[in-house]
């Protein structure tokens, strides 16, 4: 008999050996989270002591309540979590690799605002505290917060993690931003205010609390790497502004507060302003790289060395600006038709560009208006004047006149 009974005692030892676990967790509801994992935690049913349904529209339970757990169970040993009572997934921490972020999308909280796409940052540990997630007025839908590179205890229950690469702007390259939340654009303008503050619009939600709009930023990000939300930011990459040797760049600016024109009373043909305010700067840019937006910007280059003007079909100068101009063909006093091939050097002096600009909007339009009629017209009424032998024996002082003649209106 005595060895019977050791024989079920061997038996069931080695019972309890074999299956331990099966034992320790339908008799003691012991739970092992390895060190790799979370335990993400629903519960059946309630016994006693909370309420035993969530409230309407709500999927996670923060109180006990029966239902998805915000709370879940770090690496480590748990008792007292009986199967017939909790059901517990495994799975991995959220990973974030080296050059990427995680926008995050909750499935519970409150509502978003009316007129508002992202919902605002609230204090939740990186989205690892479902509970004071839910507790501090998280609200449900895309996040403007996000995760950056390393591992996460994240709640799949509550958040979904879209992964997304970091944003790089290039060499010689700028970013050009438009913002998809914020306030309305100010009424007459056509891009939002300029806000400080938020790191190049990594930090959207200092952007929104300091009054940030919708729409087209007037700042402009530079050469490289950034972690912008693309929920909340879109960024267009263009190149940077060139102002070549020889050139000076006349900006004209389309926002900013109307500004007072600084010409005086000599100058009546446009409104040139200070940097910074709507309309033709002042102060030109010289050669080099600029980074100008070009949805809020012109810059119009204005050659400031000498510049020779063919009117001649067969030249034309590597500036292009006479590419337009042709032969200038007169006719004389006893009506002789004859062609004219004409040369005009012309010079803009920096500080002046802004003027040419102001009143003419280029200086293509500057050769096709003015330069163009009053040179063709110039040389058509002095051929009428006389014949053909006469005209071309005095050239000396035809040219003499011209010059004067064109200084005049220029100066006008």
């Amino acid at each position: 008999m005595n060895e019977i009974t050791s024989y079920w005692w061997i038996i069931l030892i080695l019972f309890a050996i074999v299956f331990y676990k099966f034992i320790l967790r339908v008799f003691f509801g012991m739970v092992m989270v390895p060190e790799n994992k979370i335990g993400l935690v629903t519960k059946k049913f309630v016994l006693f002591g909370a309420d035993k349904s969530l409230p309407d529209g709500r999927i996670i339970a923060t109180k006990g309540e029966a239902g998805y757990q915000a709370q879940t169970l770090a690496p480590g040993l748990y008792w007292g979590m009986w199967i017939w009572q909790y059901s517990i997934d495994m799975t991995g921490f959220t990973v974030i690799p080296e050059g990427k972020i995680g926008l995050v999308l909750s499935k519970d909280g409150q509502e978003i605002p009316t007129g508002r796409i992202l919902a605002r940052r609230v204090d939740s540990d990186n989205f690892q505290d479902a509970t004071s997630f839910l507790n501090n007025g998280g609200q449900k839908g895309r996040q403007t917060a996000f995760i950056t590179t390393g591992s996460y205890r994240i709640n799949t229950f509550l958040f979904e993690i879209i992964i997304a690469d970091q944003i790089k702007i290039y060499e010689n390259m700028i970013g050009i931003v438009t913002a998809l939340d914020g306030e309305p654009i100010p009424q007459g303008q056509i891009a939002g205010k300029f806000v400080e503050g938020h790191n190049n619009f990594q930090d959207f939600d200092q952007f929104l609390d300091k009054g940030g709009n919708r729409g087209l930023q007037p700042q402009v990000m530079l050469a490289g790497s950034y972690y912008i939300n693309t929920w909340g930011i879109l960024i267009e990459q263009n190149p940077m502004t060139d102002v070549p040797i020889g050139y000076v760049g006349v900006v004209i600016s389309y926002i900013g507060e109307d500004g007072q024109d600084v010409t005086g009373d000599t100058f009546k043909h446009g409104n040139i302003v200070s940097k910074g305010q709507r309309g033709v700067w002042m102060e030109p840019f010289g050669p080099g790289k600029y980074a100008l937006n070009k949805y809020t910007t012109k810059l119009e280059p204005v050659p400031t060395t000498n510049l020779v003007l063919n009117w001649a079909n067969a030249r034309s100068e590597s500036h292009d600006l006479d590419k337009n101009l042709s032969t200038i063909t007169v006719r004389s006093k006893d009506g002789f038709p004859f062609n004219l091939d004409v040369a005009q050097i012309i010079h803009v002096p920096a500080n002046e560009a802004p003027k040419v600009i102001a009143r003419f909007g280029s200086m293509n339009n500057l050769v096709s208006q003015v330069l163009e009629p009053t040179i063709g017209n110039y040389f058509r009424n002095s051929a009428q004047d006389s014949d053909v032998i006469s005209f071309l024996s005095t050239r000396k002082e035809r040219q003499e006149s011209a010059k004067n003649h064109i200084k005049l209106v220029l100066d006008e």
